[in-house]
């Protein structure tokens, strides 16, 4: 008994004389990993012009410039992200055969070409030789209506010649494909087509059948309206479909790109800038909010026109 005392005594005398363990603390926070920053869009370079080229092997006269590989080496030059071709991209026809001129100037870039159909591709029955040559980046045979994306702006390519499709108002085929894309649009947006609804042009002017189209633009928040038919370059204030300026798009008229010029025969209530004695092509450098652009001709030519621009509040 007095051993067994004793070894509890011993456990307790060695229990009570253990050290003081210190609190448990909890394991320090392991540091947050810095977070980074995306880096910011880089601006695309679109550059654009529609009326290019002249029928193969055609001189110049009193009358056609045939300028097409002159503006072709100045889009070379500008090394763009993408070419709007803003429609009567071939002489006389448009047909197949024809597009052997537009193939050796503009034929350069046809990889990062965004087409657009004009009244003379039509003088071949159903554009045939604009979609043969163009393919699937032309949108859908016999429609002409398609979208894309361009840095971080969409462009949306309208048919003009609405007897050919259907109309252009709001409750044709391609009116509800346009609503349906001005819906889903990102803030910033451009809309090509080759006729103008607004022009100070000798040949056409504007085209009011072209309004209600113009209204869907309008009400869908788009920026940038470009254009051609009209052989010259013109830029217009923001406009309404009825001309009314202050809201809207802006309005380029780039019917540069080549083969003739011609004078203008009026100044239309809205128009900025008018030129008429060169061939270029209008360069539009894409950022996230807005744009930037500039008119650029051949070697030679003075400012003709630059400026920026803030994308409108959808």
């Amino acid at each position: 008994m007095r051993r067994l005392l004793g070894a509890l005594g011993a456990a307790f005398a060695v229990a009570g004389c253990a050290a003081p363990q210190p609190p448990a603390t909890p394991d320090a926070p392991t540091p947050a990993l810095p977070t980074a920053t995306p880096a910011p869009a880089a601006p695309a370079l679109l550059v654009a012009a529609g009326d290019i080229a002249c029928r193969p092997h055609q001189r110049p006269d009193d009358e056609d410039l045939c300028a097409q590989k002159t503006t072709a080496d100045l889009v070379v030059g500008l090394k763009p992200t993408a070419v709007l071709a803003l429609g009567d991209t071939q002489y006389d026809d448009g047909s197949p055969d024809e597009y052997e001129s537009y193939d050796a100037s503009w034929g350069k870039f046809k990889d990062i070409t965004l087409p657009v159909v004009g009244n003379h591709e039509y003088q071949t029955p159903d554009a045939k030789g604009y979609y043969e040559y163009f393919g699937d980046a032309a949108g859908k045979a016999g429609e002409g209506w398609y979208s894309a994306s361009v840095g971080e702006w969409r462009v949306i390519v309208i048919n003009s010649e609405c007897a050919e499709v259907g109309g252009c108002d709001a409750e044709s085929p391609q009116g509800r494909w346009l609503a349906e894309q001005l819906d889903g649009a990102p803030r910033c947006t451009i809309a090509a087509f080759h006729r103008p609804r607004f022009s100070s042009g000798l040949e056409h002017g504007g085209d009011p059948a072209l309004e209600p189209l113009w209204a869907q633009l309008a009400d869908g928040g788009v920026d940038v309206v470009l254009n051609g038919h009209e052989h010259d370059y013109e830029r217009f204030l923001p406009s309404d479909a009825e001309g009314r300026i202050g809201s809207g798009p802006v309005e380029f008229v780039v019917g540069t790109g080549g083969h003739s010029l011609r004078a203008f025969s009026r100044v239309e209530r809205g128009s900025e800038v008018r030129w008429d004695d060169s061939v270029g092509v209008l360069a539009m450098t894409l950022r996230p909010d807005g744009y930037d652009w500039r008119f650029v001709g051949p070697e030679g030519t003075p400012p003709v026109d630059s400026g920026t621009g803030t994308c409108r509040e959808q």
